[in-house]
Order: structure tokens, then C-alpha cells, then sequence
């Protein structure tokens, strides 16, 4: 497929895509430094919050109207597998605070400036599940509910939340003030996100703070006020990707952790020299390589399709969510590989391969990357079955 003219955006100034990843790259000695810090503190560092603001990456996903870059959203994927070398805690975030602003942009317009008053590097936590209840009130609704797995919220000035409507699940936008954030956040994994429970006791939302849910039917697309491509094409055909990069990201930082603890290793067995630990880091590299391919060409065709209006088929977009998984299923088996051959000194907090394990799996566990049903609704669908039940 050639690729339209819609789809060869600049970034700020002129600077093409390129240059944004660029940025990123630059961040990634510095998030190698933070990592372990931001484990210990179970959040984003304020530096590092304030480094991807200076260097404009969440411009990126931010309409131009609102001072977005010009880049669609697909861009902010290669960003966030460039932060996940450094530190996947922040990979993550990134990913979904950039989506977020992509997302926001099919909300109402009303709502759209009040989200982006303060200008384009906005940051939003959210969750999706539909756990908020809405109560009718004049001009809007009176929210109230507890949800888990807020990532960024210590960043965030807004959160979008999930709440039953009238006729269905909904996102809400709800301020940051409006929230009470509730430490929860001790695991394994993805230390540094944050990801913490929200909740929210009787807060007014006004019609225009409430948007489409993200995989509900007859969504409106936001191509009429943007014009951008990514808009015109399904959302669960581009947001899973947010999830799956920064595991890319994060498995790329374990090569290259691995190929340097090789190089320097003097145990025998676990040195450049020893033909398993080449092969183990010619499968693994290969794993990453091959991961990045799949979402960089499905993201690419989201958008191109969407720049031309060419719409996806039920079995396509199925086919998309199974890619997305894959794509980190791919990303574990080429961490679980290099860990397995690191030696106990990977097993130490302050060694980085331990953490790029834990986080890999981490993110792996989010429930839109669960191989099992994304596999089972492709396979029934290429069979001719109908879909499962969905939960909402």
C-alpha cells in the first residue's frame, strides 16, 4: 500500500517524526540512572515528568488545534519502545498519558478545551472499567465509584474513569482535584507507575466531560474536528498498541543489557565467547526485532487506512488485538531467554536485568494482552463462529 500524503507528519517546527524518537532517545541514559529510584518510590520522578514535558513528546497525541505537533499517534508507540530501554515504569506511563490525549479528542469539543486549558503536554491517569455511577443532575451527572489501576496518577491533572450510562459503559474526565488517590500500588512489577486505586465521592460532571467508551459501537471518531487519520480508524485497532510498546521497549533494554554483561562476563559459560549465550541473544534480539515489525506495520496501516477512509472489517481489527498480544508474548519470551542465562547477580535490586524481568511480565498481565480470549475471538472468527460474550 502506498502511503498518503496525510500520513508524512512533522513534528514542532518541521522536525519529522524521527526527531521526536530522537528526543527520546536522549532521555534514555538519565531514565537508566532513575529507574531504580522510581521503583523505590512507586512513581514517575518529578524530573523525569518534567524532561518528557521540556522535550515535547506528548505533543505527539495532542491535536493540532490544541498544540499538537503535528505527528499522529502511532509516532508516540515508537516513543514509548525508545523510554522503555531506559526505564519501563516511565515507557508505560508515557504511553498512556499520550494516549490519553489522543483519546480525548473524540470527547466533545467543550470538553476537549477544558482538558487541554493548560496547554498540550497534558497528563491523565485513567481506568477503563465501567465501575463509576452516574446519577442525573442539572447540566450533567453526579459521578461517585472506586477504581484500580490509575497509571501515572501522581502526574496526572486529570483522570478519565469508566462509568455505566443510561445506555451503556462511558469514559468520563474527571480533575484531578476531584479524586482522592489511594496508595495501593505494591507489586511485582511497573514499580514506578504508579498505578494506584482512584476514587471519587459524588463529583459533578458535565455533559460535555463525558465521552465515548473506547470499545463501544457507533463511537464518533473525531475526524470531523481534526482531520487527523488515526481518527478515522477503530479505536480497538490502535489503542491496545499503547500497552504492547513499552514492552517492546523494555525487551530491547534487556539485549542490551545482556550483550554488555556478556561482553564484560568472566564466569565461564556466561561470557561473549560461550556459543549458548550467542545463541540465546541471536533468538531473543530476533523476538524484539520481529515485535517491533508487527506493531510499527499495524500501527502504520491503522493510520494510512485511516487517512484514506478505507474501513476495517470485524476479522481485521480481531486480527489487530491478536498482533497485539503477540507482540507481547514475544517480548517476554525473548526477556525470560536472557534472564534465565544472567547468572545470580541479575537476581540483585540494584542489577537492571531483574527489573527489565519483572516489568516485562508485569505489563504482560494486563488484561487487553491476555493471549488466551484475544487468540480464541481470532480463531472463531476465522472459523465462521460467533464472538463470546463480552464483559460489558
Amino acid at each position: 500500500m502506498s502511503r498518503p500524503a496525510e500520513v508524512d507528519n512533522l513534528g514542532e517546527s518541521g522536525v519529522p517524526a524521527e526527531g521526536m524518537v530522537r528526543r527520546a532517545a536522549e532521555l534514555v541514559p538519565v531514565l537508566q540512572e532513575r529507574a531504580h529510584r522510581a521503583e523505590q518510590e512507586r512513581r514517575i520522578p518529578d524530573e523525569t515528568v518534567e524532561d518528557i514535558r521540556d522535550a515535547g513528546l506528548l505533543h505527539i497525541a495532542t491535536p493540532e488545534r490544541f498544540g499538537g505537533n503535528g505527528c499522529d499517534h502511532h509516532v508516540s508507540f515508537d516513543v514509548a519502545m525508545e523510554l522503555g530501554r531506559g526505564c519501563g515504569s516511565t515507557a508505560w506511563c508515557f504511553s498512556v498519558w499520550a494516549t490519553h490525549n489522543w483519546m480525548v479528542g473524540q470527547w466533545p469539543l467543550a470538553g476537549q478545551e477544558e482538558y487541554f486549558a493548560d496547554g498540550p503536554s497534558t497528563f491523565a491517569s485513567s481506568s477503563f472499567t465501567p465501575a463509576g455511577t452516574l446519577e442525573p443532575a442539572k447540566g450533567g451527572y453526579r459521578l461517585s465509584g472506586r477504581w484500580d489501576f490509575s497509571s501515572g496518577s501522581y502526574a496526572a491533572t486529570w483522570v478519565l474513569l469508566g462509568a455505566m450510562g443510561a445506555h451503556g459503559p462511558v469514559m468520563v474526565i474527571v480533575p484531578k482535584a476531584d479524586v482522592m488517590v489511594i496508595d495501593t500500588w505494591f507489586t511485582s512489577g511497573l514499580r514506578g507507575t504508579g498505578s494506584n486505586d482512584i476514587v471519587v465521592d459524588d463529583a459533578f460532571v458535565p455533559v460535555h466531560r463525558i465521552g465515548p467508551f473506547p470499545f463501544g459501537p457507533n463511537q464518533p471518531t473525531g475526524w470531523e474536528v481534526h482531520k487527523r487519520p488515526s481518527y478515522r480508524a477503530p479505536t480497538g485497532a490502535l489503542l491496545p498498541w499503547t500497552l504492547s510498546a513499552p514492552l517492546v521497549g523494555i525487551a530491547q533494554g534487556a539485549v542490551e543489557n545482556f550483550i554488555q554483561r556478556a561482553i564484560g562476563g568472566s564466569t565461564p559459560g556466561r561470557r561473549a565467547d560461550s556459543a549458548g549465550m550467542q545463541m540465546r541473544v541471536a533468538e531473543s534480539s530476533a523476538e524484539v526485532d520481529a515485535a517491533r515489525l508487527v506493531l510499527r506495520h499495524d500501527a502504520a496501516e491503522v493510520v494510512e487506512r485511516g487517512a484514506i477512509g478505507d474501513p476495517f472489517t470485524d476479522r481485521e481489527v480481531t486480527r489487530m488485538r491478536r498482533d497485539m498480544s503477540f507482540v507481547a508474548m514475544l517480548a517476554v519470551r525473548a526477556v525470560n531467554r536472557l534472564f534465565d542465562a544472567s547468572g545470580g547477580h541479575a537476581l540483585y535490586d540494584s542489577d537492571p536485568m531483574q527489573r527489565f524481568h519483572r516489568d516485562v511480565h508485569a505489563g504482560s498481565h494486563q488484561t487487553a494482552l491476555f493471549w488466551d480470549p484475544v487468540a480464541m475471538a481470532y480463531g472463531r472468527h476465522v472459523f465462521g463462529l460467533p464472538p463470546e460474550p463480552g464483559p460489558f
